[in-house]
């Protein structure tokens, strides 16, 4: 066995046994809800722009992005449009791999591959904030709610006859909103590609954790991603990401489509 094959082997191993170890689980959520409590998730920007996300879940993103080479990524929900940013500046450099390796120039104005973010609410500061950010060419916002037919239907328009798609939801956390959200954006996503369903941690967080809101134990992403699966057999939790996360807001929520 070469060298890369033994790391890789060796580091499955790992991760396998993470799932056998049940004081290291314990111990990851519980950091995990003691920080979500801290607001830690708050904490972080990308290349300029703050994203709510875990540093582990920024990481899978990256990592899932460079393995399956989406053409698109279509994600609900965008604030302060980090996360926008942090696909299209993963994208950027998949568009540079590809130029590198067919000896093409790169045309900035009109990048290959994109990034469609979708929110209810596009606040002025933020819209703004992207539009001048380097990335901002990548970047196709479309305001209205998620799950309304008019606002899927210009997602689709936007994401026009790309091949290779990826979705990232993470907008409205209740079980009826994201099941919705699933049903519109799942058939989106291409054969290799990945549906990111964040914040399904909800379900295993304790009732009332967050007692502004309107999700809650019983009412949350992972119920929504347990009711729609059985009918959308193509798609299979791809469990490895969590358990080698450990510290994820999307246990379950990693979606592979077959």
């Amino acid at each position: 066995m070469d060298q890369t094959k033994q790391f890789q082997q060796e580091r499955k191993d790992a991760i396998d046994g993470y799932g056998r170890d049940a004081a290291f689980e314990t111990l990851s959520q519980d950091w995990l809800r003691e920080s979500m409590g801290r607001r830690y998730v708050y904490n972080f920007d990308w290349l300029g722009r703050p994203i709510i996300q875990y540093p582990q879940d920024m990481v899978a993103v990256q990592e899932l992005i460079w393995a399956t080479r989406p053409d698109v990524v279509v994600e609900t929900g965008i604030a302060h449009g980090g996360s926008l940013i942090l696909s299209a500046s993963i994208l950027a450099m998949l568009d540079y791999a590809d130029a590198v390796a067919d000896g093409t120039m790169l045309d900035p104005k009109h990048p290959r591959r994109r990034v469609v973010g979708i929110d209810i609410d596009i606040r002025a500061h933020n819209k703004s904030a992207i539009e001048d950010h380097p990335m901002a060419s990548r970047i196709t916002m479309i305001e209205g709610s998620s799950i309304a037919q008019d606002t899927v239907q210009k997602v689709r328009e936007a994401v026009g006859d790309a091949q290779r798609v990826m979705v990232c939801l993470d907008s409205m956390h209740t079980h009826d909103h994201v099941i919705e959200e699933l049903r519109a954006y799942g058939p989106m996503v291409t054969s290799g590609c990945y549906l990111v369903v964040f914040d399904s941690l909800v379900e295993d967080l304790p009732p009332g954790f967050f007692a502004d809101r309107p999700w809650d134990v019983g009412n949350n992403p992972k119920t929504a991603v347990h009711a729609w699966l059985p009918d959308n057999s193509e798609f299979e939790i791809d469990s490895a990401m969590a358990r080698k996360l450990q510290v994820t807001v999307a246990p379950d929520g990693f979606l592979r489509r077959k």
